[in-house]
Parts: C-alpha cells; structure tokens; sequence
C-alpha cells in the first residue's frame, strides 16, 4: 500500500520584542520633565506611539492539514516549537474576537481562517510592512488555491506560506499581540450602553408595566445585527483612515453609536449624534468601505458608517 503524503505549512511571522523601559520612565521619569508637548499629544499620545525594540521575521514550517486553522498552526508552533511566540486568543470560535492578526496583509481573525483559503506559494505572496500593512502590486491573489500545487510523488507536499503580522493601525505589545485599547477607549467615549429615560412605567391600576420596553420585530431589526459586533477591529485595522488615535474615531465607534441610536428604547439619540458629528467622528470617515471586509460577525460595516453619516447629516 502507497505510502500517504505529508503536507506542511510555512508560516512567515513577523515578531516583535519591546526594548526594556528606561528606569527613570518605569519610575514615573523626572519632576523637572515637561509633562506634555506644546504641539498637542501628552500622555496619551505617547501611549499610542509605536514602541521602539527587535523586529524580525520568523519562519516556521510545520506538518499540517487544509482544513486546519492558522490559531492551530500557531499552538502547535507554541506547544512544540517556540514556547516564546506570543500571540493572543481566547474563545477559538471566532465569538469573543480577542485573535485578529493581520493574515497576508488582511485583518482576520486566527481562528476562522483555514489553511487552505490562506496559504499561498511563494511567488504570489503579498509583500507587509512591520506594521501589518500590505503592499499592492506584488501579484497578490486572494483566491489563489495551493492545493496539489507540488508534485504527485512528492513524499512531503507544501500547502503553501501564510504572512502573519499583528493587527495594523495598532501599536504592537509583542509578536502578533496588538494593543487595541485605543479603540476600546473610543469606544467607552460614547457611552456604550442603554439610556432609558428613567421614568418606571405603570400600567392603569398603577402596577409597573412589565412590558415597558417591548419591541416590534421592524424595532429590532434596525439595530439587531449591529448588537453582533465584538470589536476584535477587524473593521479598524482595515480602515486606511483609522490611526489607533484620537485623529479618527474609527469604525467600532461608530458601529456601537449607531447600535443604540437605532434603538427605539434608547433616549439619548440626538446626544448621541451630536458626539460623533465631530471632525474627527463621522466627518473623518472617507466611504473607504474597507471595513466591511473579512467582519467575522457578518455586518456590512462600510454600509453602517454610510448610514449613521446621513443619519446624522440629516438630523
């Protein structure tokens, strides 16, 4: 009986170690220091600066199947190979978002995407910048298959190399770990949560009213899908415009704006509009539509940030 082939993967990893904190910046620096710029920024600006240390990248080539996920690429290379790669995940399941890296230039989640629509051959993979960011004109193809690329009576087949960088418009922590606290804080800024107007409702015999906040199939639908996001920043790491600053609020933001200005129970609409009808909110956004790529929850975010700018350009 013929022996079975083996197939393999070569993983391109672009890792990153930050340099050791200066002691006198770990104690809090000098009290003789300027605490902020005269050119804006401070504190917080410096937090987003890109850190400074080792970058490099690491090439690791493993046994593996098409239909195998790059996060089990990656715990294999972790449990066998390199116990000091770092790269975050949680769920596995594409639910909690904790895993978007940047897959040939393209932000995704690790742990939706199979070897088989990833891996490319050499020749056909995208150039990326230490950043993440992709490069066009290097003859990239997205739907380039590698399957029964080698030869048939090759012991070993190669499905291919995959290109993996942390998230871009992020500053990295360390390997494929991006701080995304930058768009969680944009996030936070617009009072992600429900706002009622506080009355307690009652009925006519003046007990509460148990269904004070009932919907109508029409009511939920407006804003049911937007209630899917995770804010990975997929839809962020995408956006040309997006910087992981203040400079643009960025698409997570809007979409969680937009998810309660849309809700029939929510009483702070207008407020809410207003927040973002800044130029750095809504008037930022270009109509790029290159967040609506790769969303793992599904929501066509391009076509959100669309609507939430008439919404607001119409109030």
């Amino acid at each position: 009986m013929a022996e079975a082939n083996t197939t393999t993967v070569t993983l391109h990893v672009h890792r990153f170690t930050p340099r050791a904190e200066r002691a006198e910046n770990a104690r809090g620096g000098s009290p003789f220091a300027r605490k902020s710029s005269p050119f804006g920024g401070g504190a917080s600006a410096s937090a987003r600066r890109r850190p400074r240390g080792r970058q490099w990248v690491q090439e690791y080539t493993i046994p593996a199947r098409p239909e195998d996920t790059v996060l089990d690429c990656l715990l294999t290379i972790k449990r066998t190979l390199d116990p000091t790669l770092a790269f975050r995940y949680s769920c596995g399941h594409g639910m909690c978002g904790s895993d978007a890296v940047a897959i040939n230039g393209t932000p995704t989640l690790l742990c939706t995407a199979a070897i088989r629509d990833w891996a490319k051959q050499p020749g056909t993979l995208p150039q990326v910048d230490d950043e993440g960011f992709r490069h066009v004109g290097n003859g990239d193809d997205e739907n380039t298959s590698v399957e029964g690329a080698q030869a048939a009576d090759a012991k070993t087949q190669s499905l291919g190399v995959i290109e993996l960088a942390p998230l871009p418009g992020f500053p990295p922590q360390r390997d494929l770990i991006a701080d995304i606290d930058p768009m969680l804080d944009q996030i936070r800024k617009l009072t992600p949560y429900l706002q009622a107007d506080g009355v307690l409702a009652t009925t006519a015999e003046g007990k509460v009213d148990a269904f004070e906040y009932l919907q109508h199939p029409e009511q939920l639908a407006k804003y049911e899908t937007l209630s899917n996001c995770i804010a990975c920043g997929v839809c962020e790491g995408s956006c040309p415009v997006f910087a992981g600053g203040d400079a643009f609020i960025g698409p997570a933001a809007l979409v969680w704006a937009s998810r309660f200005i849309n809700d029939s129970r929510d009483s702070k609409a207008m407020e809410r509009m207003d927040a973002i009808d800044t130029a750095d909110g809504v008037a930022a956004c270009q109509s790029v539509r290159a967040c609506s790529r790769h969303c793992p929850r599904g929501i066509d975010v391009g076509e959100e940030m669309w609507q939430i700018v008439a919404k607001v350009r119409e109030r």
